[in-house]
């Protein structure tokens, strides 16, 4: 039996995927990073490893105010695997674009391994993804963007 409950993980999960939402919404990555501990370590195969939450927000501030990317918006999950002996969580993790015009879903996918600390919060942070399925798919979310006749809609 691993350390902590299947209850207890499902719902620091869950409090972790409303934290993504309710940030993408709002554009406050703070909440998103107190789902950390004060000492995490965040693994980005593009843009590297971030020490610490004060580390990790600072990143995903900046990294997800830079427009395109301020325009991805929304997270959900397509699927999850708990191991409940680690209190590993091991997710594939759509990164949404908002609706650029045409009605059209652009999002790409990246596979989320997260490692619990307890009290609600992670220790660790991988994300692995292949940057040439994401290329692609933002050049297109451009193109009808920049094809709608009012952008900033």
């Amino acid at each position: 039996m691993g350390t902590w409950t299947r209850q207890e993980l499902q719902e620091a999960h869950d409090a972790f995927a409303a934290a993504a939402a309710e940030s993408g919404r709002t554009g406050d990555w703070s909440i998103w990073a107190d789902r950390f501990t004060e000492d995490a370590d965040y693994h980005e195969h593009l843009y590297g490893t971030f020490h610490g939450r004060d580390e990790i927000l600072a990143w995903i501030t900046e990294t997800m105010s830079t427009w395109p990317n301020s325009e991805m918006t929304q997270f959900p999950h397509t699927w999850c695997v708990c191991d409940e002996e680690k209190g590993w969580w091991i997710c594939e993790i759509q990164n949404r674009f908002d609706d650029p015009g045409d009605g059209k879903i652009y999002e790409a996918a990246n596979i989320t391994i997260l490692k619990y600390a307890g009290d609600g919060r992670f220790s660790s942070e991988e994300d692995v993804y292949n940057p040439g399925n994401f290329a692609p798919m933002v050049k297109a979310w451009m193109d009808a963007k920049a094809a709608d006749p009012d952008p900033f809609s």
